[in-house]
């Protein structure tokens, strides 16, 4: 928020806090930091040190200082002699003292607010009601899915004196959490969406969850729901709610509410819904067909008519919806570019979270930002595209294109290379495209500038098929073995050897290393260099040094594991070549063998060994390890166990060595939380990164991150008796409608999968694949599933696990995944 300030005495006692007063000139609060990584501007910025199950922000108090901020807030005051200049607020809690600043900031202002909850389409309805007001109001809303404890106090602080309309959503995930929410959005007008499972786990059943959610509307003048949920309406009942809010109710059963849904006619290009609303009868065109986005259009239709919309109003403007991207893409792009695509809004909020994931990727040295004319902001243009301006330079963004004519007539206001155009039309026609050459390009959009052609013309073209990596779910997912770990201080070495399990090895190690993984390890020194050429810093471990590449590994500051006497001659003949100074000494990973006589130090071999290593300074042991055989094998535990204590064993001789402290890690993915004894000192964490559970009690828990997904080429007719693929194998019992995918055996997929025995999920529906599978392509059996040329196909994910594919192609998720060719295009995204 930029148009509001707190004096710093007024801020203290909003939050029950007890100020630490420094020699700081700074007096005023305008700005809220709770991610260090995320700051723009120190000045008038406080932050918050949130202490969470997976971080801790005290960590970050001195970096920060450095780094220009003055006030913070803290639940464990520092030294406050090192922070001189700084102010402390010390509170009991820092994220209760975020809610009530949160609630205090809400009070401030006398708009109505709509307050969203439901199992799904909170955001959609969102967005889609931003889409059909913003005309006629300037609203504040939250940026994508703030609905969190955290996340939404940080949407209500953005309200401002020129909003006229807020709309907020709030999700939860356990009892006692909503009564929070409400106290901070003070919703006057609700929208509950629908209940179904999500989060589930984190009530007794269905009627609590429902009980929770309604605690949002506690307080509501209004609240628009859907009767037709019986969940909804038996827990709005029983509440007795009603009593004290007014309710706007729609159905498709029932005429007894307010917008009674009479008919829906699906075709291929939309849906056409009429609706009856005070004996008004209007036909709407919704430009989709599917249930869960013709039920968020009809809440939003409910809504605009309890805010006084007419009907006719309505029917013009739904159909002019535009599908809402959840996630920002990164795809590769012309000329050896990243593109990431965010192009469904350009409003100060959603920039700020652009440009964060912008800063965060580290394979393209210039950062480029195509950006339209920023619409609705309420904000004199002047001091908007200023604010921008200071946003490229906090982010070292080189390069801006403006589209538009208000940012075209502001192009004064940025101080970098710029280029500026009056339409994305003259755009695509004049600007020379060979230009765009080794860059990271964000395109950020209004959707009436249609980004949509801008993305395609800067697009690599590709293959059909391709893998998509979800990057929240994969963060999420390594947050859940954090949560895990006994001791806060045990470390994780992540492993991104194999190109990342075939997801991409630098697009991985920059997430982790923007998420503070403490390890990486790779298979190969190549692997390891070209990490460290794209701007990977995070320390690097080498699984299988080659004698070649040890100068090259020294040079590049990798860490080998050492796991014989001939890898340790070869490093000691590099080391020796290199000169390297005793102060300055190559740190190493010693491998021990426990009982999986693959590589590594038998114990008949440490004596040696260790002399070895005590005789020569330029040698720095940073950890020793091994790896376990069966760990994900319930009937292999015992074994486990045993290798577990000869570890131990083993390890005792390098402690009574070390003259530093020496990393001791034997657990991978499937021991993490089986074996919570053998953590030790760091952990290593693989495939489960990715969704792919290896012990059972995980896999619940666990999010997939990775799916593999293509699209129908054609659809044709094969009569009975007519064969399929080559060599004939499979004839037809029956009349056939078949779909032809453009994935084949090329591009990873079994033969083994072939007539039958594998199958691939299109439109909710498994389709068994008939014939042989190609190199290119495949053939599957649709008769029974509608479907049309370019629908998606979905080869494994969340509808198909990979684990099951596995069984299906007689092998193991790893060998899947490695497996995947490299024609096949990796689109990472953030949701």
């Amino acid at each position: 928020m930029l148009n509001f300030e707190y004096a710093i005495s007024e801020f203290t006692e909003i939050i029950d806090g007890q100020l630490h007063k420094g020699s700081t000139t700074q007096s005023k609060i305008s700005d809220i930091l709770i991610d260090s990584r995320r700051l723009i501007a120190a000045s008038q910025c406080v932050f918050f040190a949130l202490i969470t199950k997976k971080n801790n922000g005290h960590k970050y108090i001195e970096e920060l200082y450095k780094r220009g901020i003055r006030h913070f807030v803290v639940s464990q005051l520092p030294d406050t002699d090192k922070f001189s200049k700084a102010n402390f607020i010390q509170v009991d809690n820092t994220l209760k003292a975020l809610q009530k600043l949160g609630a205090s900031h809400r009070k401030k202002f006398d708009i109505p607010v709509i307050g969203i909850t439901g199992s799904n389409g909170k955001t959609i309805v969102k967005e889609w009601l931003y889409q059909l007001m913003n005309e006629d109001k300037n609203i504040i809303r939250s940026p994508k899915s703030y609905n969190s404890q955290i996340g939404v106090p940080l949407s209500v602080w953005q309200i401002n004196a020129k909003h006229e309309l807020g709309i907020f959503e709030a999700g939860i995930s356990e009892p006692e959490e909503m009564e929070k929410l409400q106290a901070i959005i003070q919703p006057n007008i609700g929208i509950f969406t629908n209940i179904g499972h999500a989060h589930d786990e984190g009530f007794i059943n269905m009627q609590q969850k429902a009980g929770e959610k309604l605690k949002l509307f506690t307080k509501v003048d209004t609240l628009i729901y859907c009767i037709d949920h019986s969940e909804i309406q038996g827990v709005v009942i029983r509440s007795g709610i009603l009593e004290n809010i007014k309710p706007f109710t729609w159905s498709t059963k029932s005429k007894d509410c307010n917008l009674f849904i009479s008919n829906k006619e699906k075709g291929t290009n939309g849906c056409k819904l009429t609706g009856i609303y005070k004996n008004e009868q209007k036909d709407v065109l919704l430009p989709f067909s599917d249930d869960a986005s013709i039920e968020n259009a009809i809440h939003c239709w409910a809504t605009l008519l309890h805010l006084g919309y007419r009907m006719d109003d309505v029917a013009k403007r739904i159909p002019k919806l535009n599908q809402i991207a959840m996630r920002l893409e990164l795809k590769e792009g012309i000329n050896n570019c990243s593109i990431i695509n965010d192009s469904y809004n350009s409003d100060i909020n959603s920039i700020r979270i652009a440009l964060d994931f912008l800063a965060q990727q580290k394979q393209d040295k210039k950062k480029t930002l195509i950006l339209s004319d920023v619409l609705q902001s309420g904000r004199n243009e002047v001091n908007l595209y200023d604010h921008i301006n200071s946003l490229l330079e906090a982010k070292d963004v080189q390069k801006i294109i403006g589209i538009g004519q208000s940012i075209t007539e502001q192009a004064d206001r940025f101080n970098i290379e710029k280029y500026f155009y009056a339409s994305t039309d003259e755009f695509l026609s004049k600007h020379p495209f060979g230009s765009f050459s080794n860059e990271c390009i964000l395109l950020k959009g209004a959707r009436k500038f249609e980004f949509e052609h801008i993305s395609k013309a800067l697009q690599q073209k590709a293959h059909e098929t391709v893998l998509e990596i979800n990057l929240s779910s994969v963060v999420n997912n390594v947050n859940y073995f954090r949560s895990k770990l006994k001791n806060p201080d045990t470390k994780i070495m992540a492993m991104v050897k194999a190109s990342s399990y075939g997801s991409g090895s630098f697009e991985i190690a920059n997430l982790l290393q923007y998420h503070q993984i403490d390890y990486l390890t790779v298979a190969y020194i190549d692997e390891g260099v070209e990490l460290r050429k794209a701007g990977i810093k995070t320390p690097l471990m080498v699984m299988n040094p080659d004698a070649q590449g040890f100068d090259a590994m020294i040079k590049h500051n990798l860490e080998p594991e050492i796991y014989s006497f001939r890898i340790l001659n070869l490093l000691e003949r590099s080391i020796r070549k290199n000169i390297i100074p005793d102060n300055k000494p190559v740190k190493i990973h010693i491998k021990l063998d426990t009982g999986m006589h693959r590589l590594g130090f038998d114990d008949t071999e440490l004596d040696e060994l260790i002399e070895r290593l005590k005789s020569n300074p330029s040698i720095y042991v940073q950890s020793v390890f091994s790896h376990l055989a069966a760990s994900d094998d319930p009937s292999q535990d015992e074994f486990t166990q045993l290798q577990i204590r000869r570890f131990k064993s083993m390890s005792e001789k390098f402690k009574e060595i070390a003259d530093h402290p020496i990393l001791f890690h034997i657990l991978n993915s499937a021991g993490i939380n089986k074996f919570t004894d053998a953590q030790f000192d760091m952990v290593r964490l693989g495939i489960s990164m990715y969704g792919i559970g290896v012990n059972p009690d995980d896999t619940p828990a666990l999010e997939n991150a990775i799916t593999l997904k293509s699209s129908i080429s054609q659809i044709k007719k094969v009569p009975e008796k007519g064969s399929i693929g080559y060599s004939r194998n499979f004839i037809t019992d029956k009349d056939m409608i078949i779909a032809i995918v453009p994935v084949g055996y090329a591009d990873g997929i079994s033969r083994k999968l072939s007539n039958g025995q594998g199958k691939l999920f299109v439109n909710g529906k498994f389709a068994p694949i008939v014939g042989n599978i190609c190199m290119d392509m495949c053939m599957i059996d649709i008769s029974d599933i509608p479907a049309k040329e370019g629908d998606e196909v979905i080869i494994f994910g969340k509808e198909y696990p990979i684990t099951e594919i596995a069984k299906d192609m007689e092998t193991i998720p790893y060998e899947i995944l490695t497996g995947i060719g490299k024609r096949v295009k990796r689109v990472y995204y953030q949701e």
